[in-house]
């Protein structure tokens, strides 16, 4: 089965726009030696066409989407999904 995810087009003018599905829930559970993200089927696409946002050709180096607790995400902290130009 096939999943396509449309990611919208990074341009340098515009900036980064980061796009939801509908009715997407994200939950984010920090243990002692472990993080756990569960989602629905709407939250890990929207969290996936967040990763390749990111992850598009001339993104910069620092680029990031902060997910705030109890706004994007259910949980007690905020999650930061960054990029950087590491080999």
């Amino acid at each position: 089965m096939d999943h396509v995810i449309n990611v919208p087009e990074y341009r340098i003018d515009e900036g980064l726009h980061f796009a939801w599905d509908d009715d997407f829930e994200i939950e984010l559970t920090v243990r002692s030696t472990e993080v756990v993200i569960k989602a629905n089927r709407a939250g890990l696409t929207s969290l996936a066409r967040h990763l390749l946002t990111l992850a598009q050709q001339g993104v910069r180096e620092g680029s990031h989407i902060h997910l705030t607790a109890d706004q994007e995400i259910e949980s007690e902290i905020d999650l930061i999904l960054e990029r950087v130009e590491k080999n």
